[in-house]
């Protein structure tokens, strides 16, 4: 488990991705209830989000993503380079190493929490996402559940910066910052910074799911989503 959650408006140009610019009551005329297409926008946040967060949660999902690999917080830039000018880049590189390593742990159980979260949607919210932009959908879950995934997320990030050795690493690296003569001492909140870093990487993937299904019918993975989505 986890840049990037991004625009061109897809469902006002259902020329590409609809057929001739349908709009929600066509698309009831042509056999799709309200239910269908909340049912099908819903199956298309289940598709983005299994599929991000498998790929954020396998080795190096974070680490080796240059669009959401977690980096030391902005604060802790001056720290990073003064270590690194000091002969210390290893224990750098070992801690941001963990910190997503963290993440990746972390992103194994995102699925289920955001999974639980999308069940929530009503049928108007499904209307006028269908109305929206092409991550529209991703937009609303970002909107209505952030507070919530994030006090879900915070322990189990917490945990796995623990587990991963991350903790420690940071530590090691802001004491070993902290000992040297006239600097500003350093000691961001890591576990929030990591958590907020860590979902806004799962967004960014399932928005990117969410545009391709909308937009690929290859990526339209069963007969409701190409109903509701495809030519």
């Amino acid at each position: 488990m986890l840049k990037k959650l991004t625009t061109v408006v897809a469902f006002s140009l259902f020329s590409v991705a609809l057929v001739n610019a349908q709009s929600p009551s066509s698309l009831l005329g042509k056999g799709l209830s309200s239910d269908d297409i909340a049912a099908g926008l819903k199956d298309a946040l289940n598709h983005g989000i299994q599929k991000s967060t498998q790929q954020l949660s396998a080795v190096d999902g974070f680490f080796k993503d240059a669009a959401v690999k977690i980096l030391f917080p902005p604060e802790a830039a001056k720290m990073e380079k003064t270590l690194r000018n000091a002969g210390f880049g290893p224990q750098v590189d070992k801690a941001i190493l963990d910190i997503n390593r963290a993440a990746e742990d972390a992103a194994k159980s995102a699925a289920a929490i955001f999974l639980n979260a999308i069940k929530s949607m009503s049928v108007t919210d499904g209307i006028n996402i269908l109305r929206g932009s092409d991550t529209s959908a991703t937009a609303y879950l970002r909107k209505s559940t952030t507070i919530q995934l994030t006090a879900a997320f915070l322990p189990v990030i917490t945990n796995s910066l623990q587990k991963t050795g991350a903790t420690q690493s940071w530590k090691t690296v802001v004491d070993t910052y902290n000992k040297i003569p006239l600097t500003k001492k350093v000691n961001p909140d890591l576990p929030a910074y990591a958590t907020d870093k860590a979902l806004t990487g799962v967004f960014y993937y399932v928005a990117v799911e969410e545009k391709s299904i909308r937009q690929n019918p290859a990526a339209q993975a069963d007969d409701l989503l190409k109903k509701v989505f495809g030519k």
